[in-house]
């Protein structure tokens, strides 16, 4: 599993030129999803991504964390960050999940970051989406499951 983890002071998802969901100062996390991928694997992720501490302090240190700031997040899912892209100009995508455990492992994320935080928005699997954001700092950070 990988997150892809950027700091923002807002975000949008569009979807057919409307917007569909926007969170403000939060996290925009895009999501991607393998077949080996568990909720066991889900669950270390989300405590990795609620517990970062990357938003900053009084002293301008970054030790404060989502919810010390009520922090938003913004959930989408990205296939493509499981791209291989080793052989020729054209990725393959052979490593991502099925579009059924993708979805699966995708809503059970979002259920479990809503446990924890009081705005979670989402996109829409598999639509065609234009996310929009203004990346705080800029400060992003990748997590992937196979490096925790």
């Amino acid at each position: 599993m990988k997150f892809v983890i950027q700091r923002v002071t807002h975000a949008t998802v569009a979807i057919d030129g409307k917007i569909f969901s926007s969170i403000d100062r939060g996290f925009l996390v895009l999501i991607g999803v393998c077949d080996t991928d568990t909720a066991a694997i889900a669950d270390k992720m989300i405590r990795k991504l609620i517990g970062l501490r990357i938003f900053e302090d009084a002293d301008g240190k970054t030790n404060l964390a989502l919810k010390d700031v009520d922090g938003q997040l913004l959930l989408v899912s990205q296939f493509t960050l499981y791209a291989d892209c080793r052989k020729g100009n054209r990725p393959s995508f052979i490593k991502a999940g099925s579009p059924q455990h993708a979805q699966e492992l995708y809503d059970y994320i979002i259920d479990s970051c809503k446990k924890e935080i009081p705005v979670v928005n989402t996109g829409i699997f598999g639509a065609d989406m234009k996310v929009s954001l203004l990346n705080d700092g800029p400060f992003t950070i990748v997590l992937d499951s196979e490096e925790l």
